[in-house]
């Protein structure tokens, strides 16, 4: 019986797995085998498998066949590099890093120079004849070791700065400062014995044991560091944020390890084929000279340029590796030609240079700004690259969300002055109050407020502040730091290496040019050109972009679902059709009581609740009647044709009495009653539980002059429009119904006033009568309802709230409990719950079309705009999705990447 295999080994040129397999491998891994089969220069290693990773978290322990076949791939590397792994004459160094199948930059762990010991020390003196770079390699091993496998994999946490790892930074820091070295690179190999010494000592006074002196204790506590970082805070918050599952679990990719740190010959690096903040199609990237892969992302020192087009105002006096070192530059851009023309996309690559020897330490599809994604998908199509299918599923219905972000007033930008200046790392603008803390900032959020996070320069650690701040600003780091990479995939605004910032955490202060800006300061960011503005500059919509408007024709071309608008107002509709609606999914007539213009129209209708009489009440309703018809006529007419869903008055009554003394009084006063009456009113209508009350439906049955009024004025502004030579197309909504009983008396009620109408205009009109499905009954009634009613309209947050018997205000209190301990996958009021109230859905459309097989279908809760859900609601076969209208590129693009995906035999 064949052994499960765990282990993939690749290099040589040869490789036991392929670029597909990023389930098994993590995307790290699949890469690298993928790389070795293209023939590109990889330093041999192998790959334990994401499925190694769970057994781990849950035995705590390897199986045997894991340990064994880790031992034959190292067997392998040795055999391919002429190292050995231990060999105190000639050692084989490795580096242990995580690589899940989707990217996540930062967020676990990785462990460079394993196996070098008292022991093995010598033999790499001896073989590289460089006693500095053993020193150097042996203190960043201690280093990175005990804070990732002695103190973090030991869920050991410290008060903020009294880690292990922060501890050893300032002991090298106080080095420096006493030698005189201005960069690590100016110490001298006295200088590292030191520290390496005193590194060991600390590190046994803080963690309670001596740094591991054995290669294979070294080996297996940095595999299990990487796999247990897949559960760390950070990662897990990282998996929430991107909602990636918690049991796909990492790999761990052990790989022979290149030096970057051997000298001026040698360097380390990240390119990106591509611009990563523009699109522009130029190799774009920084490197290290003397230098270990971590120093980049890490942005302690200011990297110098690839070449000219990647110099900025930091680096521009720097010399480019292109300059340095030419023909080891021309080698990297045959990599990046072979790798894009393979991935058929924009690629991150990091490589390392050894004594003049180039190497690719991996590469991936690059985290890109959505501004980016936008002009590398349309460039790549225009290039013949890819199809237009492809152009379509390149980019994600968040980054189309981010390109709709608001951007700086350009005519108001032109009249101030920055105060400081970065690098662009993520776009668009933001406004906000600056804190200087993670924590600071997901406090200040909680309490409602927008802020922007400084910080010297971001580690993982920051990664639930970097996420609740609307922008970040960093003194120090590249485009490739740790900020600018997880910003960008985020599409959040962000500026790094503003050097310009001199930031004092424990005063809470930043001090600019002299002047000193405290927490709770007002700045503005423009993250596409790096610049720092003090107060608020305001912003614009950014949806005026050619280019956007060409890929959204390429959406529209592809997808199936029709998409409509949730809208109130004419000035709603206009915005909706601005965004590409193809109707109104959700006219909710209460609207004309809240907001702009409400004042008569709310006075009318609270007069016509506080009616002592029938006789009174129609007499209210009367005068209410030429405002319904205003409000309606105004939009359908600007919707020109298009269709538009209104919903008759959906909220219990109780809800327009003021309850406030001030707003009582001043009503009693404008009805000329007593205050007394006013409230006895409020008393009578209140209920128990209004979400369940006297509302819709059951407020039309019972008060039908409500009802009565609200559809004459309706059907009249329809006449008057089509007088006018205008073309109408209408559809009637009925809120809150149970079942057909309802609906039936209700479509009676509505004939008389079709008919009451007709006759007075003297003219025919047609429209839809239909119901929103909102209640667990009414999708199991749906078959009789469909007699009636000619199309169906989900109301899934409400249809949500009655079939998990969850209320929306109060949700707060326990949801979050269940997502943490995964007792729900998602929030259900953000994402339709596909199994329960998916399962409703279904059943109400099967028996819905059994009755009416031409029935219309739509959405009209806020699912509609959600991804997720709009995949879902294609999968069911409805009509259309109705949304608010800012969310409606993305329901777009949604439907028809589902569209794409269905054809694809790719949808769940």
């Amino acid at each position: 019986m064949a052994t499960e295999k765990y282990v993939y080994k690749f290099g040589a040129g040869q490789a036991d797995g392929n670029g597909e397999m990023k389930e098994i491998l993590g995307g790290k891994g699949a890469s690298l085998a993928s790389a070795t089969l293209l023939g590109l220069p990889v330093p041999p290693g192998f790959t334990i498998s994401t499925e190694v990773c769970n057994i781990y978290l849950q035995e705590s322990d390897f199986p045997a066949e894991v340990r064994e076949q880790v031992l034959e791939a190292l067997k392998f590397v040795e055999g391919t590099v002429g190292r050995g792994f231990g060999d105190p004459k000639n050692p084989l160094l490795v580096s242990c890093r995580s690589g899940a199948r989707k990217s996540m930059p930062g967020m676990m762990e990785t462990v460079l120079n394993v196996g070098l010991t008292t022991r093995t020390l010598p033999g790499l003196i001896e073989t590289t004849g460089n006693e500095r770079f053993a020193y150097d390699t042996y203190r960043r091993l201690i280093m990175m070791y005990s804070d990732v496998v002695m103190e973090k994999a030991e869920g050991i946490e410290p008060k903020e700065g009294e880690g292990i790892r922060e501890q050893l930074e300032w002991i090298m820091k106080r080095k420096k400062k006493e030698v005189g070295a201005k960069s690590d690179t100016d110490l001298t190999v006295e200088d590292l014995k030191d520290l390496v010494e005193k590194f060991k000592a600390r590190v046994k006074e803080v963690l309670g044991r001596e740094f591991p002196d054995d290669h294979m204790e070294q080996l297996w506590g940095a595999i299990t560091a990487v796999f247990k970082s897949w559960n760390g805070a950070r990662a897990v918050a990282y998996r929430r944020i991107e909602n990636i599952p918690d049991d796909w679990g990492t790999a761990c990719t052990v790989q022979a390890m290149v030096f970057g740190n051997m000298g001026e010959k040698s360097a380390t690096g990240v390119a990106f084929t591509r611009n990563p903040a523009t699109g522009d199609n130029h190799f774009y990237g920084e490197c290290l000279f003397n230098a270990q892969g971590e120093d980049v992302v890490a942005g302690i020192r200011t990297p110098n340029p690839l070449n000219e087009v990647s110099k900025n105002e930091q680096n521009k006096h720097l010399p480019t590796l292109e300059e340095k070192m030419p023909e080891i530059y021309r080698e990297l851009v045959r990599i990046r030609d072979v790798l894009e023309d393979y991935a058929k996309d924009m690629v991150d690559l990091e490589f390392t240079i050894e004594e003049g020897k180039l190497y690719l330490v991996q590469h991936r599809v690059g985290k890109r700004t959505a501004t980016a994604a936008l002009n590398i998908a349309l460039d790549l199509l225009e290039e013949g690259k890819i199809d237009e299918k492809t152009c379509v599923m390149r980019i994600t219905p968040d980054q189309l969300g981010q390109l709709l972000f608001p951007i700086l007033d350009p005519e108001e930008e032109k009249k101030r002055t920055p105060i400081a200046r970065g690098l662009p790392a993520g776009p668009g603008g933001a406004v906000g109050q600056i804190v200087f803390t993670s924590e600071d900032a997901i406090n200040s959020t909680r309490d409602g407020k927008k802020v922007i996070l400084i910080r010297e320069e971001t580690s993982p650690e920051d990664i639930e502040g970097m996420r609740a701040a609307v922008a970040l600003l960093t003194a120090r780091g590249g485009m490739t730091s740790h900020a600018a990479l997880v910003t960008r995939g985020w599409g959040k605004c962000c500026i790094v290496g503003c050097g310009d910032l001199e930031i004092d955490p424990f005063k809470k202060q930043v001090t600019i040019h002299g002047k000193v800006y405290k927490e709770g300061d007002v700045f503005t960011l423009n993250g596409t050109a790096g610049l720092v503005y003090e107060g608020e500059i305001p912003m614009i919509d950014s949806t005026h972009n050619p280019r956007l408007r060409k890929f959204m024709e390429l959406v529209d071309k592809y997808r199936r679902l029709g998409v409509r608008a949730n809208a109130d107002t004419p000035e709603d509709a206009k915005t909706a059709l601005d965004y590409g609606a193809e109707g109104i999914g959700l006219f909710r007539t209460e609207h004309m009581f809240y907001g702009e213009g409400s004042e008569e129209p709310l006075f009318l209708l609270r007069k016509m609740i506080m009616s002592q009489s029938q006789t009174e009440r129609l007499h209210a309703l009367a005068e209410l009647a030429p405002y319904i018809k205003r409000d309606v006529k105004a939009t359908l007419e600007v919707m020109a044709g298009k269709p538009v869903t209104i919903r008759l008055l959906d909220p219990p009554l109780h809800e327009f009495v003021p309850q406030s003394r001030i707003g009582q009084e001043r009503l009693a006063h404008a009805l000329g009653i007593d205050i007394s009456e006013v409230r006895k009113r409020g008393e009578e209508l209140h209920e128990n539980n209004p979400m369940m009350g006297h509302r819709g439906v059951r407020l039309g049955l019972t008060h039908p002059e409500i009802y009565k009024t609200q559809v004459k004025a309706i059907f009249e502004a329809v006449c008057e429009l089509k007088r006018e030579g205008k073309e109408v197309h209408l559809e009637l909504m009925i809120p809150v119904v149970a079942g057909e009983a309802e609906l039936k008396t209700m479509k009676a009620i509505v004939d008389d006033v079709y008919e009451e109408v007709k006759r007075e205009q003297g003219m025919d009109f047609d429209y839809l009568y239909g119901t929103m499905i909102e209640l667990p009954r009414a999708c199991m009634r749906a078959g009789d309802m469909a007699e009636v009613a000619e199309f169906f309209s989900f109301g899934t947050n409400d249809l949500s709230q009655m079939a998990f018997g969850f209320s929306r205000d109060d949700v707060d209190k326990f949801l979050p409990y269940y997502l943490e301990h995964h007792l729900l996958r998602n929030d259900p009021f953000q994402s339709i719950d596909k199994r329960g109230v998916g399962g409703l859905m279904r059943i109400a459309i099967e028996r819905g079309k059994k009755t009416r097989s031409n029935i219309k279908l739509g959405v009209c809760g806020e699912h509609g705009g959600d991804p997720r859900s709009v995949e879902f609601f294609h999968q069911i076969g409805l009509d259309y999705v109705s949304c608010s209208p800012y969310r409606l590129p993305v329901a777009r693009l949604a439907a028809a990447q589902a569209a794409i995906k269905e054809e694809r035999g790719e949808l769940e």
